[in-house]
């Protein structure tokens, strides 16, 4: 138990962001072992939100604070040298909807057709075809390329493990490209009609790098798999990726399981008593890889299974992940 109470949420430093410096103070304490995993809990999504709107990536952030430790002022000076300094729309906007006040009003998107809509409603996923232009793709390719230090031209590079690496996913998150990526209209607009609001948020999230298997090098995984609680209902909430080049189906695409938002509740209810449903054969349920181009974007519900796949081209896979959260999206209290 805390012997001293937090800084309050409305507390700023010189970055004018409410809840910064508290959650500052949190994950020191977190580091030290005197706040328990849970508690706070309620205050998760203002932490994911405030990366956000800071354009910084959640993981990135906390193994700063775990590995430097630094003083209030010093994680400030950090986050501008990383992220640059956060737009004053973004701080205002950040005050206002912790504080209750949601000013963003807009009126709902209306760009998917019905056809779409409706494959949507069947399938749980959608493929924004030319979300955005070949030629950032391809600049995109190259920033990740000398990131990790390989030449997408040469194999013999693919598998020279980099420390910025996690199997697949690359822990790159600020670029100017990267963010216009980020910012693509058809993206955000899709995500707003979906959502049925525009009070989004679009998080700093990383980029992948998955080359094809070898004799030496395996997937490593994430196989199929939920990045949500199975505690039911299972809230709305979505997913989405952007592929970075031309992917067919086994070049480590991105795989789902079409449709199951609409019958995971009574597949969840007919497992016997006591069956783990992350333990279950999930591709015997029906999974298919989604080929796509470059610049196409593929937005998926969160009830779905998904995962990327071994890659057994002659290619490797690039993507760029990205997402569209709310302030007060609802989280289930027990995870499952």
């Amino acid at each position: 138990m805390l012997s001293t109470s937090l800084t309050p949420s409305q507390e700023t430093g010189k970055l004018q962001i409410m809840h910064l410096k508290r959650f500052w103070e949190k994950s020191l304490l977190k580091r030290e072992g005197k706040i328990i995993n849970g508690e706070f809990k309620e205050e998760w999504r203002f932490d994911k939100i405030l990366m956000s709107a800071l354009g910084l990536g959640l993981e990135q952030t906390t193994v700063y604070l775990f590995e430097t430790v630094p003083g209030f002022e010093e994680f400030e000076d950090w986050i501008i040298k990383t992220a640059g300094m956060p737009a004053s729309e973004n701080i205002a906007r950040y005050n206002n909807e912790l504080g209750g006040r949601n000013l963003l009003n807009e009126d709902i998107p209306d760009v998917l057709s019905d056809e779409q809509l409706k494959f949507w409603d069947q399938n749980g996923y959608l493929i924004l075809k030319n979300a955005v232009s070949k030629k950032d793709c391809d600049e995109t390719i190259d920033i990740i390329c000398q990131s990790i230090k390989i030449n997408r031209e040469e194999p013999g590079t693919w598998y020279q493990h980099h420390v910025s690496q996690q199997g697949i996913m690359v822990q790159l998150f600020q670029h100017p490209l990267i963010q216009k990526n980020r910012e693509a209209v058809i993206v955000r607009k899709a995500y707003e009609q979906l959502w049925g609001r525009t009070d989004l948020w679009c998080t700093a999230d990383r980029v992948g790098f998955n080359p094809p298997e070898t004799d030496e090098w395996k997937f490593p995984g994430p196989d199929l798999h939920w990045d949500v609680s199975l505690s039911l209902p299972i809230p709305f909430g979505l997913q989405g990726i952007l592929y970075l080049a031309d992917t067919a189906s086994n070049q480590g695409a991105l795989t789902v399981v079409p449709g199951f938002q609409n019958r995971i509740e009574n597949w969840i209810s007919e497992l016997p008593a006591g069956a783990n449903p992350r333990q279950q054969d999930l591709h015997a349920l029906g999974s298919f890889p989604i080929a796509a181009d470059a610049g196409d974007f593929i937005i998926w519900h969160q009830a779905l299974p998904h995962g990327s796949s071994p890659n057994t081209s002659q290619k490797p896979r690039f993507v760029q992940y990205m997402n569209y959260e709310t302030l007060n999206f609802s989280e289930a209290e027990e995870w499952i």
